[in-house]
């Protein structure tokens, strides 16, 4: 009993606790509702309280010389903004420069027009945009006597130069990828679209993080309710932290479970361009170089930003190709064990003894010799990513070539089932989109275990299901089989194929473009792409 006791004592302060804190933090957020107010210590110290006197937090009181018995103070984060062009374009024209001025006009009016040499400030009253400001990179200024304080854009942090793609190569195109700067990002897509219909609507996300998140589209072009739709699912995203553009994707993709991606990400500026120009809707997040485009449908996730760069007959033989690779990446495994099992009458005699004869001391049946050895392939891919650079391609390579020769010499797994493999692990990085990629390799192990129980039958069963998934299948409003399921004539001239620009002088309809019609210039279509 006193155990009992002890333990809903305990339980009844762990409680009180966890009420408190969440009082506390309650209380935390409505103090940022306060107004700045006009006695400069109050703000400033407000501020440390709230930021817990982090050692990051630099504080500078001074003098304003235009009014020498004004102080004033700048406070920003050391290494989130830019201390030389505080000193230079803040501090200075305040400190020095300010005493040159004869003109008796009002502080704060000169302060904000005339001696803050930044070219962009803001002016706000609210206390709770001033942390964010702060918090963002941008510094603050607070003049005593006035309830207003001026953020000051002074961001300067750290950042990655623009480098290649590293997970969509080409041989030919452009070679810059994006970065984890938002405001790089939307730059390297203006620099590519110098459209004047161009929008970006800029969304905080992360009660903690506030990530800025910017969606991008044509006025003009790109479908109204496809634009309010998205803007509508992210500004429903209730979460602490979003720190990377996965997390907005698993919250406003259409299927929850569908293991096929309902919007594509790419780190090629060029590619989110040639989407921006077919009506679609990008998303940069800030902090990541992957951008989400939507609506997003099959066929695009087999698409190469070079099918467009290229001639139009070598873009359908890469596309065909690439489908091809698809096919032999899904179904290869599974068919293996369906007619090793269940019909061996269907192989020829001549090959028939030859998988005999290597599968003779193999004591397994093929379902486990084919889930064995996909099971190690896809571990020693996995491994290979999360090793060093110069050494994963090698443990790779030789891992597999040297767990393959052990296996067949220990009568594990036969000759046949290793080539199987290896095919099936080639065709797998045919895909240019490596999140589809990843949904064959998942779908493969299921199809397997079809095969196992039914053979062919098995296997046809699996791969009805499955179609009838993608055909029900939408990504925001748009059918994820199109231009197939359903048929649209129009749009089959980049689909599976590509036909030469010339006489693509539409807009895919699938995509419910406002303007169906591409540019003409001088009689000739302006070049876009689907990818």
């Amino acid at each position: 009993m006193k155990m009992k006791r002890k333990r809903a004592a305990g339980r009844g302060r762990r409680k009180k606790e966890i009420l408190e804190k969440n009082g506390r933090e309650k209380t935390e957020k409505k103090t940022l509702d306060i107004k700045v107010q006009p006695e400069l210590e109050t703000n400033t110290e407000f501020i440390g309280k709230l930021l817990g006197d982090s050692t990051d937090v630099v504080t500078r009181h001074f003098t304003i010389q235009y009014a020498p018995d004004r102080k004033a103070a700048v406070i920003y984060l050391d290494g989130m903004s830019d201390s030389k062009a505080i000193d230079l374009y803040v501090l200075k024209p305040l400190m020095l420069d300010a005493e040159k001025i004869r003109t008796k006009t009002d502080l704060w009016h000169m302060v904000d027009q005339s001696l803050v040499q930044v070219g962009e400030t803001k002016v706000t009253e609210k206390m709770r945009d001033m942390v964010d400001s702060l918090l963002s990179g941008d510094a603050l200024l607070f003049v005593d006597g006035y309830a207003e304080g001026m953020v000051i854009n002074a961001r300067g942090w750290k950042q990655r130069g623009i480098d290649t793609p590293r997970s969509e190569n080409t041989v030919r195109g452009s070679r810059e990828g994006f970065t984890e700067t938002l405001r790089v990002n939307t730059a390297l897509i203006r620099r590519r679209l110098k459209d004047p219909d161009l929008r970006l609507k800029d969304l905080k996300v992360g009660e903690r993080t506030k990530t800025n998140v910017a969606i991008l589209f044509i006025e003009g072009v790109a479908d109204e309710k496809l634009v309010k739709e998205m803007q509508n699912r992210i500004e429903k995203i209730k979460l602490d932290g979003v720190l990377e553009s996965g997390y907005i994707e698993e919250m406003i993709q259409d299927n929850t479970w569908s293991p096929f991606p309902t919007l594509q990400n790419t780190e090629r500026p060029d590619s989110a361009v040639a989407h921006l120009l077919e009506g679609k809707v990008v998303v940069v997040v800030d902090g990541t170089p992957h951008v989400l485009v939507a609506p997003a449908i099959f066929a695009q996730f087999y698409f190469s930003p070079e099918d467009y760069f290229e001639r139009y007959l070598i873009a359908t033989f890469l596309r065909v190709l690439r489908l091809l690779a698809f096919f032999i990446a899904l179904s290869l495994p599974a068919l293996y064990i369906a007619f090793i099992g269940f019909h061996p009458e269907m192989i020829p005699s001549d090959l028939a003894i030859a998988m005999a004869a290597g599968r003779s001391t193999v004591p397994f049946p093929s379902i486990v010799e084919a889930l064995v050895m996909e099971t190690s392939v896809e571990i020693l891919r996995e491994a290979s990513i999360r090793l060093p650079g110069p050494i994963g391609p090698t443990i790779g390579i030789v891992g597999a070539l040297v767990i393959g020769e052990a296996a067949v010499s220990a009568g594990l797994v036969s000759p046949l089932m290793v080539i199987v493999v290896g095919l099936t692990t080639i065709s797998s990085y045919g895909n240019p989109s490596y999140n589809a990629a990843i949904s064959v390799r998942m779908l493969r192990f299921p199809l397997m275990i079809a095969a196992s129980i039914l053979g062919l039958y098995g296997i046809m069963l699996f791969l009805m299901l499955l179609l009838l998934h993608l055909i029900k299948l939408e990504s925001f409003g748009v059918p994820y089989l199109a231009p197939f399921s359903p048929l649209r004539l129009s749009d089959v001239k980049d689909s599976l194929i590509r036909i030469p620009w010339p006489w693509m002088k539409k807009r895919p309809v699938i995509f419910r473009p406002e303007d169906e019609k591409r540019e003409e210039v001088e009689g000739k279509v302006v070049a876009e792409g689907n990818q």
